[in-house]
This record gives C-alpha cells, structure tokens and sequence, in this order.
C-alpha cells in the first residue's frame, strides 16, 4: 500500500498417519519450488513526499533463497490455538500482490506458483505505464482495483480479458476537483459497484460511482488535520468493514479511527507507531497496523489502544523494512507485505516466526519467485475461478 512516505531518502513459516502427511506436504513443497523456478508523519516528521518508485539497486537474482527467520520474543499476550487451515489453503484461491517496484500483479498459491499475472499486451490504455501500490479483488469475483499512486489514477482490471476497462482521475496529474486524485491509496471496490479511495494529499475519502461521481465524501477537500469525521491528516487508509463502516488510517498524528455506516466515530485511537499504515481488523475487532518504518513493526491493538501483540525484530532475517499493509488469517497467522525487503510473508504471532515467505530477502528481481517492492497484497477467497495466466 503506498503513501507519501515520509522519509529522508529510500532506505530502503498414529504413526502411519503422520508419516503420509509429512510425505504428502514435502512432495507439495517440491511442487511448488519447481513451479516458481519456471515460472508518518509523527509529529516532527517533514511534510509528506511521494514514495520512492525505486528501490535500491542490487542483485536481481541470488543464488537461493534464504528461509527469513523472526528473532523477538513470543508475544507476551496468549493466543487462540488456530483452527486448521481450509482445504484451498492459507490463502483460499490465491495471495493477489501489486509488485510495484516490477509494474505488474501477481496471483500467487501457497505453493508460490503462479496464476495470474497482469499487464499483458494491450493491457493498457495508450501511452501509459502501470506502478500500482494496491490492488484488491472486487466482490464479484470478476474485476480487480488498483491504485496507481505515482501516477494519480485507479484503475478497475477486467481479469477475464486483462485489460484496465474503467480509470478514475488524470494519469500523471494530481488535482484537488471531484475528477481528480492526489496521492491516491488503498482503492478498495464495494459490493453495490464502487470504490473508496483515501486521497492522501487531499486529505479526503471519496466513494466513487462507475459512472465517475462522488457518491459520498469524508473529510474536506484541502482541510489536513485531525478532527474526525469532519476532516483528517493525510489519510492513507480506508479499509470498508463489514457493517459498511470504514476503518480509517491517518498518518498526521498516527491515529486510527473507526467509522460507523453513518460515518460516527466508534474510537478514535493513538497507535504507537512512526508512520501508521492501512490499519485493518481482526475477528476480534482488534486493529492491526504496521509501522512503516526502518525496522518496520506490526501491532494488535485493542480499541481502547492497548497493545496485544507485537511483532518487530530489529535484526536479522525477521526484520522489517518498511512493510506497509498486514492482514489477519483465519488460521491465526498475520501476511504483510515487506516493501524494501522485496519479499511478502506470513508471521506466526504464537511464537513471532515466519512460516512462509514468497521472494528472496534483499534481493529484487523479475523471474518467478522473485519481486520487487511489493506494496500491496489481497486474499483471493476460495472458489475464485481464475482464467488461463495471462
């Protein structure tokens, strides 16, 4: 998920029983490896630039892949034991990621194989390019929003056919007018046809039609301060609950508040992070927000503001660097996107591991298995049918 990162420069896992299990899982593992081998401001922060389009230049292609290993303490809050994963897997029918450094998404499995990818030839309209930083698959199953941030417009993608069929603001130039975007993050598409938007600069949320009107508006246009719901500090989250209220992310002041449908206040929190970032919620209603920082950082927190779970190794393999969205599984476990470690991962909270990685650590690259700066990640729910890979 990208935002006008704040920031100086770019810094950037019955005997006989068992046994068939464990065959049947390493075999799966094999499958999968060969699979992809073919294939904030707090309050002293400086005012609000753009995010970085490029990482730091290195290898694009390491020998291996190093298994990415947490090294902080097991959470000092309990954990429910995790109910088994459903027979599509962690993911259900996939882990969409916008690979952003890279200009395309994928349509990854848990056994990193990949089914779906965009752009494609004549994928977009003439004469641009695609750097999205989200993306997210509409109810229906069919199409996929993306944000394109750096280059001030949403675009809705058209799965079957893999072409960008509905755009929303002018590419490359931002704009204050109800037809125009500025800094634009987290474009989520509703069920009734709609997306919402945080307009990161315009310090505005926008629910807009197909039709390319403003069907609701929170904030005031110009108006960046925090004082919700009339207006807020740079918001760069917007995630839509499920009682149709909006869970909102600010980064002046590094606040969370949760809207009703009415667009009331339910709580309006302090998170103890830098540079909060598309903070989502839990079965439980508990926030979870990552720190978009060096060494990045992934918080539980209660709605009172208490903290539950953290999760935020400053060395080693676990590290974070800049992750900028995390997203509850039902199995218990948390994937986030790790930007500038060019890698997405899944982290246990029971004992702060990671258990499962997709790209290789600190090395960005184009081949298969590998990514760039990815800034967003959805779950594709079971039963998704998805075409031949474009």
């Amino acid at each position: 998920m990208t935002h006008p990162r704040r920031q100086a420069s770019y810094e950037p896992t019955r005997p006989a029983a068992i046994a068939i299990v464990i065959i049947t899982l390493l075999i799966s593992a094999s499958a999968g490896v060969l699979v992809a081998l073919d294939s904030q401001r707090s309050a002293n922060l400086p005012i609000a630039t753009p995010k970085p389009t490029q990482p730091p230049a290195g290898p694009t292609s390491p020998p291996s892949q190093d298994p990415a290993a947490g090294n902080s303490p097991a959470p000092s809050q309990p954990t429910p034991s995790s109910p088994p994963l459903a027979a599509s897997g962690r993911f259900g029918a996939g882990l969409l990621i916008a690979d952003r450094g890279n200009g395309r998404l994928l349509i990854v499995n848990e056994a990193k194989a990949i089914l779906w990818s965009f752009p494609g030839p004549h994928s977009l309209p003439n004469g641009q390019r695609f750097s999205a930083d989200d993306a997210f698959l509409a109810p229906d199953g069919k199409t996929i929003v993306a944000n394109d941030e750096a280059h001030q417009v949403i675009d809705r993608i058209d799965i079957a056919t893999g072409k960008v069929i509905w755009q929303y603001g002018r590419y490359n130039a931002p704009g204050a007018a109800l037809n125009r975007l500025h800094t634009p993050d987290d474009a989520y598409p509703l069920a009734n046809g709609n997306i919402v938007v945080a307009d990161i600069r315009n310090c505005r949320i926008l629910e807009l039609t197909p039709q390319k009107s403003v069907a609701r508006l929170w904030g005031r246009t110009g108006h960046c301060r925090h004082h919700p719901p009339t207006s807020f500090g740079d918001p760069n989250g917007d995630t839509p609950l499920s009682d149709g209220g909006l869970l909102i992310t600010e980064i002046d002041g590094s606040r969370v508040v949760r809207l009703a449908p009415t667009g009331t206040v339910v709580f309006d929190i302090h998170v103890p992070v830098r540079y909060p970032s598309d903070a989502q919620l839990d079965a439980q209603g508990n926030v979870v927000v990552v720190d978009y920082s060096r060494p990045g950082v992934v918080l539980r927190i209660r709605p009172d503001g208490r903290v539950i779970w953290r999760y935020g190794p400053t060395t080693g393999r676990g590290r974070l660097d800049h992750p900028s969205l995390a997203v509850p599984l039902a199995d218990g476990t948390v994937v986030l996107n790790d930007d500038f470690r060019h890698r997405v991962i899944v982290v246990d909270p029971r004992t702060n591991k990671v258990v499962w990685q997709y790209g290789h650590t600190d090395q960005r690259g184009t081949a298969a298995g590998f990514l760039n700066t990815p800034d967003g990640i959805c779950l594709i729910p079971p039963g998704t049918v998805l075409p031949a890979r474009s």
